[in-house]
């Protein structure tokens, strides 16, 4: 790939879903769009370049962008958020849905191989079992079409799930009856609890059936820039209802924006209003 066939995938990239790719990331393009040019038999990356320009091409960006993201993640990862969630954030919404009989809802956007929105289905599922008159919703998105598949399948490494509880890890998964392959399955009623769809955070506004209780978003944010940062975060602003919670991930801020949010604690933020 040369230089400038580098910089017009960058540019393209960061229009298509806001993610940087300074020069650091050049091998990694390379890599991974390597991958994409021998399952389409194309020669060079200026003609597969091409190609996702051309009418035949559409249906291609998806498999690239599928390329391009980064998925990492785990469940329980920087456990301080799901703490507040059950010991600050659900007590007061169960105060308030007593009032206005409206489900909680919750939105995981960048949601990957979905252990973060099982998390947030664990621990909701686990406040409702003590308070039972609680009813929730939670919304996972992601822009990959491929890792949307395996979080909708819910099926893991038993290693996955290291961090899980041994008591949630009894109730919520299931061992593959082949012992030897060491695969879990996430309970049908849990895998229920989520929906899953594609969603590209770039699109200028997101359409919920209600406002939002709390948006998790972490991790993300981290590969926009700061002007993207702030678009983002503004329309994560319009969907979530007065006094709502965005969480962020451990080094991702909101410091130094223009927007009606106020630091809880760590990471945490709630809409003014």
């Amino acid at each position: 790939m040369s230089q400038a066939e580098f910089a017009r995938f960058s540019e393209f990239i960061i229009g298509q879903c806001g993610i940087k790719m300074p020069p650091s990331k050049k091998i990694m393009l390379e890599a991974r769009l390597q991958k994409r040019l021998r399952a389409l038999g194309v020669s060079s990356y200026g003609e597969y370049y091409r190609y996702i320009h051309s009418e035949n091409g559409r249906g291609e960006l998806v498999h690239m962008l599928d390329a391009v993201t980064t998925n990492k993640t785990d469940f329980f990862r920087e456990p301080v958020h799901f703490q507040y969630l059950s010991q600050n954030v659900l007590p007061n919404a169960l105060a308030e849905q007593d009032r206005l009989r409206r489900p909680f809802f919750l939105w995981s956007a960048g949601c990957s191989t979905g252990e973060e929105p099982y998390t947030l289905a664990m621990v909701l599922s686990e406040f409702a079992y003590q308070h039972p008159t609680l009813r929730f919703s939670i919304i996972a998105t992601d822009i990959s079409t491929r890792v949307l598949g395996r979080a909708r399948d819910g099926i893991y490494d038993e290693d996955r799930i290291a961090a899980v509880p041994d008591a949630l890890k009894q109730r919520y998964f299931l061992r593959s009856k082949d012992r030897g392959r060491n695969l879990v399955r996430i309970v049908p009623e849990l895998r229920a609890a989520v929906q899953f769809k594609r969603l590209n955070l770039m699109e200028e506004s997101f359409s919920f059936s209600a406002p939002l209780d709390v948006i998790f978003c972490r991790n993300v944010i981290i590969y926009f820039d700061r002007s993207t940062q702030e678009r983002l975060i503004s329309r994560f602003c319009r969907v979530l209802r007065p006094d709502g919670h965005l969480v962020l991930g451990h080094s991702e801020s909101v410091h130094g924006f223009d927007l009606p949010l106020r630091r809880i604690t760590s990471t945490v933020y709630r809409k003014i209003g």
